[in-house]
């Protein structure tokens, strides 16, 4: 047989990977290695030359376009269907796994799947029925409890309260909601898949006729996989299988969605006998771009080791731009983009990336005056995320309380007690009545219909804050308007409780909403509106333009997380300060923070041709000025693959941004750049000085107050 087609198109360390024994297997594919076609190529070559039959394959990865494209590739090298091939992704497989067996996984033959949403409204309807608050007991927070506990493997069962009444009431609905979802014959996408590793783990009989026929399981995206994934493949595996892994340990950004880069560590432990082979040669990045990222994630320890190299040039060095503030920074990307399609590029081989949603305003703002067609990758625009639009619900109904649509959107946020049957009764009223919702609400609060005691109650209450907001931000400056109705209304509160993933994205959004009033200038007709009114307006025609189509030439905008698997010839990663990126909450935990340095090397390897890192002396973020440091992942770059760029006009800093470069200690354990905390501020990073000493003073950057000057003697370093 002819197998010059499975290994012609490899290189040669791509070919000793796809041609290794038969055993047990772990690649390291570096960013732009050729990951797929090593496990599509491994896929062919076990079948053509070690006489597996098609049937005895099995493929994992995590998105069903990655499976698609395997099988397509697979299918193509083989000249015939792949259709007896198992490709696709954990969840779709164990889904698979469980129609064939729904007896034996003690499900109804016709069990239907619960969506994310249709899981929450589950879960509301248990919460409900415990007579529970709802603002104590959130419904994404208790989803996130169930799920989280199921990607361990954990049934309710198997969790200790540890004598916390929280915990307690969270396993007792655990508890509540798999009875209901039995009764109901449903089940939610992590069940899918602890259901699918007890049906093995079970049923001895069943796991011994799978591991007979599936003999070869590869598995994609290594780094990634989570308890339960990593149990079901070493559970199909057992000891006579060949399972092949291909991950990188260096790419492994997902430790807050359960994935544990660890697991490549514990394959090498289960699996003593298996081969290591390094994917190092990238087809992607110059060697400049490929010598930084190098360079920056040998500051990790643990790691299983590589060092991407390419047979390309060297090209550009990596240039950083040091902006005075945000908006400087927005204008330089902005140049740059118009140069790069002065001279022939495209605006969609553009990338924009950064650590935070929030940060993304700043850039619209520049681009849309710019006249620069951009979208949003993975997300929607600032004024159109909901976390947005139910603050600007709140301001509009301050503002304007005959607003309909506003008052039906935040009438229950955060839940108050104000259920779909009272708001027919207030609608009915203000239909029959020809009046808007709030003055039908003042008249059935006021017995012009039954809206029931608890309801009535609950809509008083509501009618009550908002006259009272109206009043309080009476007089403010705008900034504080909107700040203030963001906390006394609940939704920064209510956000905060989120423990799921977006939780915490949306209470920095929100945040940025009071840095774009602050920094909100009126323009035409909006001028001669009161400023709240202009604000509104704005934010409206904001949301209603400027993103492109899908099919126009268009800059490309995305958080970090959003960007790996694509690539770029031209990448900003912006925002690279200490507290922003690496993230704030990562600075003191070292695992947190190998992960962000694991995300910053992926932002770099996105790009193909040009790289730029920029930062910004001094940045208003989540409605609060702040003097960062640069990013420490910045001086962990090579100095001799760096470039600064001089800014575009020279201008004037602050003088109390006199930056002090010594490292001398200012008091023992304390120096420039060093965190310290403060018994009423909290914790912060000293960036300035004057003096030397205890009678120095020290200008710190404080996470929640900002920045501050104050003696030396009432700090405490850390």
């Amino acid at each position: 047989m002819d197998l010059s087609p499975i290994l012609n198109p490899l290189n040669e360390a791509q070919r000793e990977a796809v041609t290794a024994p038969l055993g047990p297997v772990l690649v390291l594919a570096g960013a732009g290695s050729g990951k797929t076609r090593v496990l599509t190529h491994r896929i062919v070559w076990v079948i053509q030359a070690e006489g597996a039959s098609p049937h005895g394959i099995l493929a994992v990865t995590f998105t069903n376009k990655a499976a698609g494209e395997m099988r397509g590739r697979v299918e193509q090298l083989l000249g015939v269907p792949g259709g007896g091939l198992w490709i696709g992704t954990f969840h779709g497989l164990a889904h698979r796994l469980l129609r064939l067996h729904w007896r034996e996984a003690k499900l109804p033959q016709g069990f239907q799947i619960l969506d994310s949403e249709d899981q929450q409204r589950l879960i509301k309807k248990l919460i409900r029925a415990q007579n529970l608050d709802e603002a104590r007991w959130v419904p994404r927070e208790v989803q996130w409890f169930i799920n989280s506990n199921k990607d361990e493997g954990l049934r309710p069962q198997h969790l200790k309260d540890g004598s916390d009444p929280t915990r307690h009431q969270l396993i007792k609905l655990y508890t509540e909601y798999e009875v209901a979802c039995a009764r109901a014959g449903v089940v939610d996408f992590a069940e899918l898949l602890l259901r699918a590793f007890e049906l093995w783990r079970d049923n001895p009989e069943l796991l011994a006729h799978y591991r007979r026929r599936f003999r070869h399981v590869l598995i994609d995206e290594f780094q990634d996989t989570n308890a339960i994934q990593y149990g079901w493949m070493k559970l199909l595996v057992g000891s006579e299988g060949y399972p092949f892994a291909v991950g990188d340990d260096d790419q492994s950004i997902y430790r807050w969605r359960g994935a544990r880069v660890e697991n490549l560590h514990q394959f090498r432990r289960d699996f003593p006998t298996s081969k290591l082979y390094r994917l190092e040669q990238n087809y992607r990045s110059t060697g400049a771009i490929l010598s930084a990222a190098n360079g920056l994630i040998a500051n990790n320890s643990g790691r299983l080791g590589k060092n991407l190299w390419t047979s390309g040039e060297r090209g550009d060095p990596i240039r950083l731009y040091a902006a005075f503030n945000e908006r400087d920074e927005a204008e330089f990307v902005s140049h740059r983009i118009r140069d790069w399609v002065a001279h022939g590029g495209q605006r969609r081989e553009i990338a924009i990336l950064y650590r935070s949603n929030a940060q993304s305003r700043v850039f619209e703002e520049a681009f849309l005056s710019g006249r620069i067609p951009y979208k949003v990758y993975g997300g929607l625009r600032f004024f159109e995320r909901a976390e947005i639009k139910d603050a600007l619900a709140y301001l509009r109904l301050v503002s304007n309380r005959r607003d309909d649509q506003s008052f039906e959107r935040v009438v229950n946020l955060p839940t108050r007690g104000i259920g779909a049957k009272s708001l027919d009764v207030v609608r009915e009223y203000a239909k029959g009545a020809g009046c808007s919702l709030w003055e039908a609400a003042v008249a059935c609060v006021g017995g012009g219909a039954s809206l029931g005691p608890k309801a009535a109650v609950a809509m008083n209450g509501f009618l009550g804050l908002i006259e009272r907001l109206a009043r309080e931000v009476n007089g403010l400056a705008l900034h504080e308007q909107v700040d203030h109705v963001l906390q006394s209304s609940g939704l920064i509160e209510h956000y905060k409780r989120d423990k799921a993933d977006r939780g915490e994205a949306r209470v920095e959004n929100l945040d940025e909403l009071v840095s774009a009033a602050r920094g909100f200038t009126p323009e035409g007709m909006e001028g001669e509106l009161p400023p709240l009114e202009a604000f509104l307006a704005h934010a409206v025609l904001e949301s209603g333009e400027g993103q492109a189509d899908a099919w126009e030439d268009c800059v490309q905008m995305m958080t970090l997380h959003t960007a790996k698997g694509l690539e770029f010839p031209m990448v900003f990663l912006s925002g690279m300060e200490d507290g922003l990126f690496p993230h704030q909450r990562s600075l003191n935990d070292i695992d947190g923070l190998e992960e962000e340095r694991r995300l910053c090397y992926v932002g770099m390897t996105r790009a193909m041709k040009q790289l730029f890192l920029t930062y910004a002396e001094q940045r208003r973020l989540h409605g609060v000025d702040s003097y960062a440091m640069p990013s420490r992942f910045i001086k962990e770059v090579p100095e001799e693959f760096i470039e600064e760029v001089r800014p575009r006009i020279q201008v004037a800093r602050p003088a109390a941004f006199t930056r002090m470069r010594s490292e001398e200690p200012l008091m023992p354990g304390m120096r420039l750049g060093g965190r310290v905390r403060h018994g009423k501020f909290g914790e912060g990073v000293i960036l300035n000085v004057e003096g030397n000493g205890p009678t120095a003073r020290v200008q710190v950057n404080f996470e929640q107050q900002g920045s501050k000057w104050m003696m030396v003697q009432y700090l405490e370093p850390l």
